[in-house]
């Protein structure tokens, strides 16, 4: 089967042309087209279009779109040279000093006739009649070296910069699995490469799990824009303020290991959503070019005081101000947008140029910490005359302008399936939390249906696969060492179980500092909960900062330091090992669906092993919701809600607004009042009416 993955060019139709033979002569492998870019002494070559295949080997077409012949041969020796010398950075793709690749480079002129091909003396040529035969003669016998050729195309390997862990020295050790795990990881899967490559001229939007690489992707698509249109200026932005650092080590090294040159970082903007006249951000740079007032987080704070979006208020009174607002950028790509509001990326929208609106955004709604939720593009970006102003197509021949991430890299299939049953409360007592408002997402994200059906009413039971959660993830610990879930009596407790953990981690595990993080969930109390934790670790030599408080707001890790977070900041990272402490605080409780989000956000930055541990009540119940789905051999089985429940799981568990909140309290400090007098005889049962006491047990039992 021919994979095809459509990046930016201008030879278009001759390139479809090429498509269409490939595919009706049912060619295997990978075909780019303008990928990949290769970085010359003199200058850079586009790559019009690249196959790589296990049974032909590498196969560049030059595409050319002249009548005239022309001698290509410089050209040609030009584009060897510059890939030879590329593949040859891999020891993985040489034996001794030899290239195990053959390369193959071709000049595909649809134009040419047989007397102008015959002219090609020392350059390979072919035109529509000839292309196939050609490379039906072409059979590669060093075929086991087809997934490092992959590799060393996409230069995942020379990106991430794997760290060889010099420090293992058992191959069993967490840290010998922790390496082993991260040398499977080595190339983009099919829809990652299509939504780093596929330039849309237009909106994109990319949807994927945690762990799905939506922050790689996106990071690469940054490069990748940036080497192929060099009149652009690109930007992209987030939430998360410690993302920027990934962003900038993951940019830098495509653009230099594609160009052999460093960024031009005037080209590139990698900004926060927010921004200050000490920082740059996308709403900050909209309000100055347009002479806007700008409303920092504390004056917009106190000017929408009762509001639960500060931030999705002020982009709409911005965007309010300007009738004609003025271009900031060619190109903007949007991080974590489940947690911004459509004001923000209509503001996005609205700073690119008219005649091109190339908006990239990405996504994970059960990530939302703010129950946010991501509508559809058209009632994202609204309508003009009636019509909607962004509608998505995928349509054959095309870049495709919605992909979905299906693939999870991250988190194996047992703790994936189980943040998923906590996140939505699907074995909780006394229903659901959430739910997807779109069921067919279920199998877009890689569930497949084992019994049942998504029907209203109906049982269903869903399953993550082998193809959507690779089996290396989880066949390296037994699953009670994947997924540890722990009840304390108190808070000393669980922070004596919490650094002594830690402790074997660092001394016997051969694991290095950022290999572990401690996520605690409530930003207002994590530096008093985790002090006892932090003390512990201190009397063993071992340091810890709280990310964002005791470093600057764009760190996360630092050398020789353990990192403790609160969910926010955490958000984006990943480590080996996660330790979510106080979990309980997710178990009930106003605002639950923002709760639950928390809790499975925290347990997927782990890209092995979770830890979540809590005190009380609230925890026991937690455990139990775990057991049943370890139970279950980590499948959800449940009802599926119809829509009258679904709309009342929006309105129970949706966060509430301050006012809202304390209304509740002083409702519940009403009732305890009562309930306390009834218990002292103050008020006897018999002075309620009966038709009060019968409405409140009809109240009572309804919501049981």
């Amino acid at each position: 089967m021919l994979q095809v993955i459509r990046g930016a060019t201008a030879k278009t139709a001759y390139t479809e042309k090429l498509i269409e033979k490939l595919e009706e002569n049912q060619v295997d492998g990978i075909l780019y087209t303008g990928y990949p870019i290769i970085g010359g002494v003199l200058e850079k070559f586009k790559i019009d279009s690249m196959l790589l295949s296990e049974k032909h080997g590498l196969i560049i077409f030059n595409i050319n779109q002249d009548s005239a012949f022309e001698d290509k041969t410089e050209i040609h020796d030009s584009i060897y040279n510059n890939i030879e010398a590329r593949l040859k950075r891999y020891n993985s793709l040489t034996k001794r000093r030899n290239l195990m690749v053959t390369i193959n480079i071709v000049e595909f002129a649809p134009t040419w006739n047989d007397s102008k091909l015959e002219m090609a003396e020392d350059f390979d040529a072919c035109n529509e009649d000839t292309i196939i035969e050609y490379i039906i003669g072409i059979n590669w016998s060093n075929n086991e070296y087809y997934p490092r050729l992959v590799e060393s195309i996409q230069l995942i390997s020379q990106l991430k910069k794997r760290n060889t862990r010099t420090n293992v020295t058992n191959e069993n050790s967490r840290g010998g699995k922790l390496r082993a795990i991260e040398d499977e990881i080595s190339s983009l899967d099919h829809c990652q490469s299509k939504a780093v490559i596929e330039t849309v001229k237009g909106v994109q939007r990319i949807r994927g799990l945690a762990g799905s690489g939506k922050t790689i992707v996106l990071a690469l698509k940054v490069a990748y824009l940036y080497t192929m249109f060099e009149d652009k200026i690109i930007a992209v932005t987030f939430n998360t303020r410690s993302l920027k650092g990934q962003f900038e080590t993951l940019i830098a090294n495509f653009i230099i290991e594609n160009t052999n040159e460093e960024p031009d970082w005037s080209r590139i903007k990698i900004i926060h959503a927010w921004g200050s006249s000490k920082s740059d951000g996308l709403y900050y740079d909209f309000c100055i070019e347009n002479n806007v007032e700008y409303l920092d987080f504390s004056a917009a704070k106190s000017k929408y005081r009762f509001s639960d979006d500060i931030f999705g208020d002020v982009c709409r009174e911005a965007l309010g101000t300007v009738k004609n607002p003025k271009k900031l950028y060619d190109v903007i790509l949007v991080d974590e947008a489940q947690d911004f509001s459509k004001y923000f990326l209509r503001l996005c929208y609205a700073s690119l140029p008219e005649d091109n609106k190339m908006l990239v955004y990405a996504y994970d709604e059960l990530q939302s910490l703010n129950n946010n939720r991501v509508e559809s593009p058209e009632k994202l970006f609204g309508d003009r005359n009636g019509k909607p102003i962004v509608t998505l197509r995928n349509e054959d021949n095309k870049p495709t302008e919605d992909v979905i991430l299906y693939k999870c890299y991250r988190n194996s299939r047992p703790v994936l399936t189980t943040a998923h049953s906590l996140g939505f409360g699907i074995y909780r007592e006394g229903k659901l939390v959430q739910l997807f408002e779109d069921k067919k997402l279920w199998e877009d994200i890689g569930y497949t249906v084992l019994e049942g059906n998504l029907n209203d009413n109906g049982r269903v039971v869903l399953s993550r696969t082998d193809k959507s959660s690779p089996e290396f993830l989880e066949t390296h610990s037994d699953i009670d060492d994947l997924l540890q879930f722990r009840s304390f009596n108190n808070i000393e407790e669980e922070a004596e179980w919490v650094a002594n953990g830690i402790i074997k981690n660092l001394e016997e595990d051969e694991l290095r500092f950022n290999d572990i993080i401690i996520i605690h969930p409530n930003p207002l109390t994590i530096r008093n909960y985790v002090s006892k934790i932090r003390m512990k670790l201190l009397e063993n030599r071992i340091q810890t900062h709280i990310a964002g408080y005791d470093s600057s707001p764009d760190e996360f890790f630092r050398e020789n330091s353990i990192t403790i977070s609160q969910i926010y900041r955490a958000k984006g990272n990943e480590a080996a090992i996660v330790y979510f402490v106080n979990a309980d605080y997710c178990y009930s409780g106003t605002n639950l669906a923002s709760k639950r989000n928390i809790l499975f956000t925290g347990i997927t930055r782990s890209k092995a092993w979770v830890r979540v541990s809590g005190v009380g009540e609230g925890m026991n119940n937690l455990i139990e919701e775990y057991n049943k789905v370890k139970q279950k051999e980590f499948k959800l089985d449940f009802i599926y809600p119809n829509e009258d429940e679904r709309k009342k799981l929006r309105i129970i568990h949706r966060d509430k607004t301050k006012t809202e909140e304390e209304n509740i309290k002083a409702t519940e400090s009403k009732l305890k009042g009562i309930l306390s007098e009834l218990k002292d005889g103050k008020i006897q049962k018999e002075d309620l009416s009966e038709d009060i006491i019968k409405e409140i047990m009809e109240l009572l039992m309804n919501e049981s």
